[in-house]
C-alpha cells in the first residue's frame, strides 16, 4: 500500500505543498501556562458530560513544552509545511491585554520552522475562543467579529511576512453547527436560530480581517479553511435529490457562497426564512473580500434520503469505515473538487488543509503498523490526482494529524496522528503510515 501516483502528476511537481496539521487546543496542553486564559474548550472539559472520560487539555500532548523535538520530528517525516493554529487565549488573555509570553511562543515555533526549511502556515482561530469573549453571548455578539479582526491585525503586525499563509478561520462549520446546533462542541447550545447567526458573524469577522492582514503580511498568502462532507442522494428519487441539495445547501454553501459570491443560498432561507441572520446591509460585501486560497478539509462523504420529520436524513451505509465511524469513499473527494470548481469559476486555488483517518491500532513492541490508515492515505492521494486532472487548480495538500491528539468531544478515544502518542509517557513513536509519508517525500524529491 505505497502512496503511488502518476509520473506526470502535478502533485510531483517541487511547486505542490505537502504539509502536516495540529491545532493549538488539540496538541499543546499548559493551559495555564505564561499567561493564558480560559477558553471555551477548556470550561467545556471542565463541564460533565460533555467530553468522553472525561478528558481535558490540560497536557494533551505537551506540545507547548516539546515544541524543539516536535519541529525535529516534521522536519524527519520530511514535509514541505506545518499547518498549525495560534490559541487566541495565549496572545489576549483579557480585553486589549497583549500577552508578550504568548507572542514569544509562536515566534520560537515560527524561527523554528524556517529554520528547519519548513513552511509556516498559521490558522488564527481554530475553535478556542477566550471564555470571557463567550461569556458576553461568543460568536452570537456581533462585537466578536470585531474582537477577532483587532486580534488578527495583532498576530500578522508580529509575525509579518515571516509565515507563508495566514487562514483566519479552521472549520467554520464545526463552531457554528456543533457548537450552537447539535451541542457536541463548545459552548454546547442547541438553536437553529443562533446557529445560523454565529455563522454570518464568523464569516463576517473572516472579511473585516483580511484586508488587514494583507496590509500587514504582503507578501503571504490569506484566505478560509472550510470542511466540506459531500451529499449524495439515497436513489434517484427527486424527494431524494431533493434531500441531497438542500443538505448540500445548507452545511456547505452556507459558507462557501458568501466568500465566493456574496450571497446566502437562497433555497435555505426561502424554506426556513426563521434561520436568516440579522445583518448590515454591507455585511455580504465585506464577506465577499477576494482570497488567495481556499484551505479544504475532507474526510467523509453523507448519503441522505428525503424525511418526513425534517429537511433530509442520513442514511448509513455498509461500507468501510474509519475507526471514529466515518465511511471511506475516496470518489467524494473528486466529485466534490470538481464540482464545486464548475459550480464557482472565480474558485481560488485550493489546499488540501486536512484529510486523514482514525485509526486506532495500538503502538505494540515500538511498532505502530496502521495499515488502514495508509490504505487510505493512498487512494485519496488518488482521488486528489484525478481532480487536478480534471482541472482542478490545487496547490498543496496537508495531512492530519501529525500526532494523536485530543480529539473534541471524543476525547483521546480516537487516534488520527501519523505519529503515535502515548499519553502516559508522551513518547511519540512514528507509525507505518508515518514512515510512508516519508518515504514518498523523499522519493518525490531525487
Amino acid at each position: 500500500m505505497k502512496f503511488e501516483l502518476p509520473e506526470n502528476s502535478k502533485m510531483l511537481s517541487p511547486d505542490f505543498t505537502f504539509g502536516v496539521a495540529t491545532a493549538a487546543f488539540q496538541i499543546e496542553g499548559a493551559n495555564s501556562a505564561d499567561g493564558r486564559c480560559e477558553s471555551i474548550w477548556d470550561r467545556f472539559c471542565a463541564t460533565p458530560g460533555k467530553v468522553l472520560n472525561g478528558d481535558d487539555g490540560i497536557v494533551a500532548c505537551d506540545h507547548y513544552n516539546r515544541l524543539e523535538q516536535d519541529l525535529d520530528l516534521i522536519k524527519e517525516l520530511g514535509f514541505d509545511a506545518y499547518r498549525f493554529s495560534i490559541a487566541w487565549p495565549r496572545i489576549e488573555p483579557a480585553p486589549g491585554q497583549w500577552n508578550e509570553a504568548g507572542f514569544k511562543f509562536y515566534e520560537r515555533l515560527i524561527a523554528g520552522l524556517n529554520k528547519r526549511g519548513i513552511k509556516p502556515y498559521v490558522t488564527l482561530y481554530h475553535w478556542d475562543l477566550p471564555q470571557y469573549l463567550q461569556d458576553k453571548g461568543g460568536w452570537v455578539n456581533r462585537e466578536t467579529a470585531y474582537a477577532f479582526a483587532a486580534y488578527a491585525e495583532k498576530i500578522t503586525q508580529r509575525y509579518g511576512n515571516t509565515v507563508t499563509s495566514y487562514a483566519t478561520f479552521n472549520e467554520p462549520w464545526c463552531s457554528a453547527f456543533m457548537g450552537h446546533r447539535f451541542g457536541g462542541h463548545a459552548p454546547g447550545y442547541k438553536d437553529e436560530r443562533l446557529t445560523f447567526q454565529t455563522a454570518h458573524h464568523l464569516m463576517l469577522a473572516h472579511g473585516l480581517a483580511l484586508p488587514k492582514m494583507r496590509n500587514n503580511a504582503p507578501d503571504a498568502e490569506h484566505g478560509i479553511v472550510l470542511n466540506f462532507t459531500y451529499a449524495y442522494a439515497n436513489t434517484d428519487n427527486i424527494g431524494d435529490l431533493k434531500a441531497a441539495q438542500f443538505c448540500d445547501e445548507e452545511n456547505n454553501h452556507m459558507f462557501l457562497q458568501p466568500l465566493l459570491n456574496g450571497s446566502y443560498p437562497e433555497l435555505v432561507f426561502q424554506k426556513h426564512p426563521e434561520w436568516l441572520p440579522t445583518m448590515m446591509p454591507e455585511d455580504l460585501g465585506i464577506i465577499h473580500t477576494p482570497m488567495d486560497f481556499l484551505g479544504i478539509n475532507f474526510y467523509s462523504r453523507t448519503v441522505v434520503r428525503e424525511s418526513t420529520t425534517g429537511d433530509y436524513e442520513s442514511v448509513d451505509q455498509d461500507a468501510p469505515k474509519t475507526d471514529i465511524g466515518w465511511e471511506i469513499y475516496p470518489k467524494a473527494f473528486t466529485d466534490l473538487l470538481v464540482n464545486y470548481s464548475k459550480r464557482y469559476p472565480d474558485m481560488p486555488p485550493i489546499y488540501i488543509t486536512e484529510n486523514g483517518a482514525a485509526d486506532n491500532t495500538p503502538c505494540e513492541d515500538g511498532t505502530v503498523n496502521d495499515v488502514m490508515r495508509t490504505q487510505y492515505y493512498a487512494d485519496h492521494l488518488i482521488a486528489l490526482n484525478n481532480a487536478i486532472d480534471a482541472g482542478v487548480k490545487v496547490k498543496g495538500y496537508f495531512a492530519w494529524s501529525l500526532m494523536d491528539n485530543f480529539e473534541w468531544a471524543f476525547g483521546y478515544s480516537q487516534r488520527f496522528g501519523i505519529v503515535h502518542v502515548n499519553y502516559e509517557t508522551l513518547e511519540r513513536t512514528i507509525k507505518k503510515s508515518g514512515y510512508e509519508w516519508q518515504r514518498f517525500l523523499r522519493e518525490r524529491k531525487t
